[in-house]
């Protein structure tokens, strides 16, 4: 027999072999036999009792190493994609070891919170102590709601307040993390999905109460997974940020910049400023300056104040609050072109003649000043002839100025034609205590539209200068519509006595033709939804498709680097491609384009459905007390289980369920999106007029349930007869039951 091991030695053993690790590998690499077992048991278990050793079933191994073999719960990806798991079972002491997921070509894709079985690589790294590789996948990630919770003496129950959700969940006895009747949980679900019954859940977060008027927004955050609160390093690293001064920067204080923003805007990222051209061959023509916060001077590639405003892709904006993509020690201040104040900038020169057209750019890193912070309604009122104090001293030299070369610009644009949508935007607003005080359609003044084209130009000149500097980018894409969500617009438009051109290349001058025949009719509404939803989403990426709906060849996000991503890019390539410093695109910017331009595409997409229903809780909300109030709208949608009514008051929708409408069965059309009464041949489609009913409003889903009155002015007719549910598709329904279950007896005795 060979010499008895000592501890020591029994650990070496199991470091240099982790994949031997039971009593009887153990054993027989040192030769135990017989009576001699008992001693290695006893020295194991001591081992184990001082914590050097983990039992597992029947191994043993190091505490403080993960076993060659372990199941791993996948989180969220990295912002630079790269997927990292936690170990499931850990028994050494301090934080887990990190482990790095490599998935090999023909692996499953990972979502955050699927279990896996992986084999597992001790590395030496900085970040990483091991690599895992997928031998098989053994749970996807478990499902989570948000709702209200209802107690019970079983334990209690979870209310989704998705308004998509039909299903309680069940919480059992032990799983209700002390949560109170009545009040906003997160949910987990536990188990299987039962065949029979409710699913199960645990309560895993307390959010308060659903009714609280600030907790409408912090219900979006947890439903749509918006990162709220700033890592600490991050915060650590904007707070030791100082103000960039004008070494290699281009000094532009001198010229009298002003910000032009909504009166209650929290930050200012674009400073703008006209003044006419003086060089003879452009007579008429201008020089228009639009100069950006220089955020890339701060948030550099690989930083953690990088690494957290890529993992966020954009803010996010609520009525009662913003989710930054910044911390406020950039967004509220170093970043934010105050008055008076010097300001890091990337700015662009541009020189327009008198029918609008850009004839030049040159960009410039500068350090510029504003000389006013104004809203968008005291400037159109100075242009008027109103000017304030605060606009009355720039008349002259800014403000008249920039409308000047505005009219240029629109000029420019008539001639462009690009997609000319006539779909107002609601504006929600709070009292001091986040309740509803009103609700009203924005206001669209040539001062928004001054901004706007401006900044239009801005962008189109760093797409184009990137290009020529041959730097890559995230380009800002819009495609042209489908071919079936073209032919469906033409089908809606020509039910409606309208034409849209066929057989050529489609050109948003087509578009807004149409859009011209419909406006002031009655089918005004209906041809401006139905085009919008002929629509293709925009997004973000590497690659050139131009931009369809504003009918430009070449197009970037640039203006707003504090609250977009994909600008903080382009802001980076310029410094590349000017050689500017060294805080322009590192080779992992590059490498990353591409995953990058996805994953922000999707925030993006994550913040507007957000914003989204945030803006419908509110609307419930407001209008729950009015319950039982007639309102006027349109229809503007219709699906085979009811209609989606708009209300003109508000913008806000709420549903007509078919069941309620009239006694008799409606026939669907998905094509011309029609409900038609079998009996009366009462047509219901997009764009129709109505009187409306509102029978239920719920603050919590954002729900509005509505009774239909009068259709085109005229009440719903009642036909006579006994109802939808003694019907034909009942008698239908009752027929197909029985001729099913006869099919199934004859089978049977066959």
């Amino acid at each position: 027999m060979k010499r008895f091991p000592s501890k020591q030695d029994i650990l070496d053993w199991i470091e240099e072999n982790p994949a031997l690790t039971s009593k009887r590998d153990i054993a027989k690499a040192f030769g135990i036999k017989g009576a001699d077992r008992i001693e290695l048991k006893r020295l194991l278990r001591e081992l184990e009792n001082a914590g050097q050793l983990a039992r597992r079933k029947k191994t043993y191994r190091d505490a403080d190493k993960l076993p060659p073999v372990a199941v791993l719960e996948i989180l969220p990806p990295l912002p630079d994609g790269e997927l990292m798991a936690r170990p499931l079972e850990w028994h050494g002491e301090g934080a887990p070891p990190r482990v790095l997921f490599v998935p090999k070509p023909g692996d499953p894709a990972l979502a955050p919170g699927d279990r896996v079985l992986c084999r597992l690589t001790e590395v030496r790294g900085d970040d990483i102590d091991y690599e895992a590789r997928l031998i098989r996948r053994i749970g996807v990630a478990a499902r989570r709601i948000l709702g209200v919770f209802r107690k019970s003496a079983e334990g209690g129950r979870v209310v989704p307040i998705d308004k998509g959700a039909q299903l309680e969940w069940l919480v059992p006895p032990g799983a209700t993390n002390d949560a109170r009747d009545g009040e906003l949980v997160e949910a987990q679900q536990t188990g299987p999905r039962a065949r029979m019954g409710l699913p199960k859940a645990k309560v895993v977060a307390r959010l308060g109460d659903p009714t609280a008027p600030r907790a409408v927004s912090l219900i979006a955050i947890h439903q749509h997974g918006i990162p709220d609160d700033f890592p600490d390093e991050v915060i650590a690293e904007a707070d030791a940020l100082k103000p960039a001064g004008l070494k290699g920067r281009e000094d532009l204080r001198p010229l009298p910049f002003v910000t032009i923003d909504p009166a209650d805007a929290r930050d200012h990222d674009d400073a703008v400023f006209v003044e006419p051209d003086d060089d003879a061959k452009n007579p008429g023509g201008f020089i228009i300056w639009v100069a950006i916060a220089d955020v890339a001077h701060y948030v550099t590639p690989g930083s953690a104040l990088d690494r957290e405003a890529r993992k966020r892709g954009n803010s996010t904006y609520f009525p009662d609050r913003v989710v930054p993509m910044l911390p406020d020690r950039l967004s509220g201040d170093l970043c934010s072109l105050h008055e008076g104040v010097p300001r890091a900038c990337i700015a662009v020169r541009m020189v327009i003649d008198a029918a609008g057209e850009k004839r030049s750019h040159r960009f410039v890193r500068g350090l510029m000043k504003s000389r006013a912070s104004l809203n968008y309604h005291e400037v159109q009122a100075a242009e008027d002839g109103a000017p304030n104090e605060a606009c009355a001293p720039l008349l002259d030299e800014v403000i008249h100025p920039l409308f000047a070369a505005y009219r240029a610009l629109r000029r420019a644009r008539e001639r462009r034609q690009p997609l000319d949508l006539d779909l107002p935007e609601r504006k929600i607003v709070l009292s001091d205590d986040g309740k509803v005080e009103s609700v009203r359609f924005a206001e669209r003044l040539d001062a928004h539209r001054l901004i706007e084209e401006m900044m239009i130009l801005a962008n189109v000149s760093a797409a184009e200068e990137l290009a020529r500097l041959r730097q890559p980018l995230l380009y800002r894409v819009h495609e042209e519509p489908s071919p079936e969500k073209l032919e469906a617009l033409r089908e809606v438009a020509q039910a409606s006595g309208f034409t849209l051109a066929k057989g050529q290349v489609l050109k948003t001058r087509h578009l807004n033709a149409l859009l011209a025949q419909a406006e002031g009719t009655e089918f005004d509404e209906l041809i401006n939804l139905t085009t919008l939803r002929s629509m293709t989403q925009a997004y973000y990426s590497p690659e050139n498709f131009g931009h369809f709906g504003l009918a430009l060849k070449n197009y970037a996000h640039f203006t707003s680097p504090i609250r977009r991503y994909a600008d903080l890019i382009v802001h980076r390539g310029l410094i590349s491609g000017h050689g500017w410093g060294k805080d322009g695109l590192s080779p992992e910017d590059i490498e990353m384009l591409p995953a990058t331009a996805e994953h922000i595409s999707e925030t993006e997409r994550r913040s507007m459905a957000a914003e989204r229903d945030t803006a419908d809780r509110y609307l419930a909300a407001y209008l729950a007390e009015r319950t039982g109030s007639e309102f006027s709208g349109r229809i503007s949608g219709v699906l085979r289980f009811g209609l989606f009514v708009r209300l003109d008051e508000t913008g806000a929708d709420g549903l007509v369920p078919v069941a309620s409408i009239g006694t008799e069965y409606f026939r669907f059309d998905a094509d011309e999106q029609t409900l038609t009464g079998e009996r009366s041949g009462l047509r219901l489609g997009i764009g129709t007029p109505v009187l409306v009913r509102l029978s239920e409003a719920d603050p919590v889903t954002g729900g509005l349930i509505l009774e239909l009155l009068e259709i085109d002015g005229k009440p719903v007719p009642r036909v006579p007869g006994r109802g939808r549910r003694s019907g034909g598709r009942m008698k239908g329904r009752a027929k197909a039951k029985k001729q099913a279950l006869e099919r199934k007896v004859r089978r049977r005795r066959k």
